[in-house]
C-alpha cells in the first residue's frame, strides 16, 4: 500500500512523528479488508494488537511516498503474527512485528478462514 506523508503526520521539523508509523501500518492492514469490500471489524469480532516490536531505522519527511508491506509470520488458532515494513525509495525505514489476537464477544476465538485469507494475501476470498 502506498501512503504519502502529509503535514499532519509530521512534527515541527517536518519529520514523521514516531507513532504515525504504527498508524500507517494499521491503515495498510485495514485496507487489505476494504479492498475485498469487507471491514476489519465485524459484529463483535475484531483483531487487537497484543504484542508489538518496532524498529525505527530512518526517518520519513513531509511529501515522501511510502510503501507498506505485510507478511504473515505465524498463524495460530486465535492469533497471528505479521511483519510489516515501511519503505521509502525501495529502502526499509521502519519495521514492526505485531501479534494480533482475534476476539469474538471480547473473548479469544478461532480466526475465521475468510479473515485469515485476507491477511495472508490468499486471493480465494
Amino acid at each position: 500500500m502506498k501512503i504519502r506523508v502529509y503535514y499532519e503526520d509530521t512534527d515541527a521539523g517536518e519529520i514523521v512523528y514516531h507513532s504515525n508509523y504504527l498508524n500507517f501500518c494499521e491503515r495498510a492492514r485495514s485496507e487489505m479488508f476494504f479492498e475485498k469490500g469487507l471491514s476489519p471489524h465485524g459484529d463483535n469480532e475484531f483483531f487487537v494488537a497484543s504484542k508489538l516490536e518496532a524498529n525505527f531505522i530512518s526517518s520519513a519527511k513531509l511529501g515522501d511516498m511510502l510503501t507498506v508491506t505485510t507478511k504473515l509470520i505465524e498463524s495460530k488458532r486465535a492469533s497471528l503474527t505479521i511483519m510489516q515494513e515501511i519503505s521509502k525509495d525501495g529502502k526499509i525505514i521502519y519495521s514492526q512485528k505485531v501479534r494480533l489476537a482475534f476476539l469474538k464477544n471480547n473473548k479469544p476465538s478461532a480466526i475465521p478462514q475468510e479473515q485469515l485469507n485476507i491477511l495472508t494475501g490468499d486471493d480465494n476470498v
